[in-house]
């Protein structure tokens, strides 16, 4: 079987039990592992259903040093949100000329990094989303390669906050766009439109992003005379173990006939898709409180290792990987942090926890690591690679020197 017809989703069963123990037993927990045959598996997979496409990682997704080398060296371009990306991508080993920026917002020293890299890498293309971005990347000398986001007015995706497609923050109105292009034109060498319409975008999604990106592609006609229009990304995957995986050739084909008419490369920047079920965390029982209301299992993990229940509300399989076998119970589950939304579960059936259990919680290789915070001074955790047989340490677990390393290294500080 070939990565491109590897399974369109790796599930939290998947993972082998014994190997996560000898893991949580070598590094201690929390723990972040990342599956890098998973990582190639699916980029090859969505590069073969969108064969007509020029592919990026979107790396906000994401940042490890060692993801975006996995995935660069599987063959994806970059894409960056943030000038802190643009230099933790070239860390990574990616060719300046295989950036791409999306400016969000930028604040004045993200636009100096990128123009700076622009000025010995002019294949550098730069995305603005608004009028006044124009004006200050002119400012700083820029009249390079400059691509325009386009707001089309509708969003889609799994969560309102992530429906960026009607966020009035992304992009410019779309009805400004043409005006607009005409003027860049005359400022810089305008190559291109892009638009992301949102997050999580699975089957059942697939009619409201066909309108998104149908109005994007109409926009792209009237403008006219572009290198590439990028689409963004957001195809989703699936959180829970009885929701169906997105069918990446029927997201393709949708591209496909919504695009059929543009005469320009067609770009697409996923990151969720490529990442989130590559990884897991680790996370050990270490107390259990029998109430009224539910079975309390607390653990070493909190909102600070992973906090997108807490953000997004959102639902991550969890896995008792020592007990698989005991009866279900309804816990919930939650870390060491003083706050009710440091909770990863309330009420749901899982293989009677108990204490020293290691369980594992799912999808967490987009928007995991990325979003790990100190709040409550907790050091953040480690990161763990496994290719084939060979697992190595790509982050190491952060000390109660490093919660204060910043302090002690400022010169205020008493």
């Amino acid at each position: 079987m070939s990565d491109a017809d590897s399974p369109a989703v790796k599930r939290l069963a998947d993972w082998d039990g014994e190997r996560l123990e000898r893991l949580a037993e070598q590094h201690d927990t929390p723990l972040y592992v990342m599956d890098h045959d998973r990582l190639r598996e699916n980029f090859d997979r969505f590069d073969a259903a969108f064969d007509f496409a020029h592919v990026m990682y979107a790396a906000k997704a994401n940042t490890g040093r060692e993801v975006v080398r996995t995935l660069y060296d599987a063959g994806a371009d970059v894409e960056c949100a943030a000038a802190g990306e643009l230099d933790r991508a070239l860390k990574a080993g990616v060719a300046p000329e295989d950036l791409q920026y999306t400016a969000v917002n930028p604040p004045d020293g993200d636009l100096d990094y990128a123009v700076d890299l622009w000025e010995d890498t002019p294949e550098l293309t730069i995305t603005a989303g608004a009028e006044m971005t124009l004006d200050r990347l002119e400012a700083r000398g820029f009249d390079g390669r400059l691509s325009l986001r386009v707001n089309p007015g509708i969003g889609t995706g799994h969560h309102e906050k992530v429906a960026t497609g009607k966020d009035a923050k992304f992009g410019l109105p779309y009805d400004e766009v043409p005006r607009v292009a005409e003027e860049a034109r005359e400022r810089f060498d305008f190559v291109g439109l892009h638009a992301h319409v949102g997050s999580g975008v699975l089957s059942e999604d697939l009619d409201d992003h066909r309108r998104a990106l149908g109005k994007v592609a109409d926009l792209a006609e009237r403008v006219g005379d572009l290198e590439f229009v990028d689409l963004g990304g957001g195809f989703g995957v699936p959180y829970r173990p009885d929701e169906p995986p997105l069918d990446i050739e029927e997201a393709a084909e949708m591209v496909r006939e919504v695009t059929a008419d543009v005469d320009a490369t067609i770009a697409l920047e996923p990151g969720r898709y490529l990442v989130a079920d590559a990884g897991a965390l680790l996370t050990r029982v270490n107390t259990i409180k029998e109430t009224p209301e539910t079975r309390v299992v607390g653990v070493d993990a909190g909102l600070t290792d992973m906090i997108r229940p807490a953000m997004f509300d959102s639902y991550h399989h969890i896995r008792n990987v020592t007990g698989g076998d005991r009866e279900a119970v309804e816990s919930s589950v939650g870390g060491p942090l003083c706050t009710s939304a440091d909770v990863f579960c309330t009420d749901r059936p899982i293989p009677r926890p108990e204490a020293e259990d290691l369980l594992a919680i799912g999808n967490v290789g987009a928007y995991g690591i990325n979003l790990t915070s100190q709040f409550h001074s907790q050091p953040r955790p480690a990161e763990v690679a496994i290719e084939g047989d060979e697992a190595r340490l790509t982050r190491r677990r952060e000390t109660f020197e490093d919660l204060t390393r910043l302090e002690d290294e400022a010169p205020g500080t008493r």
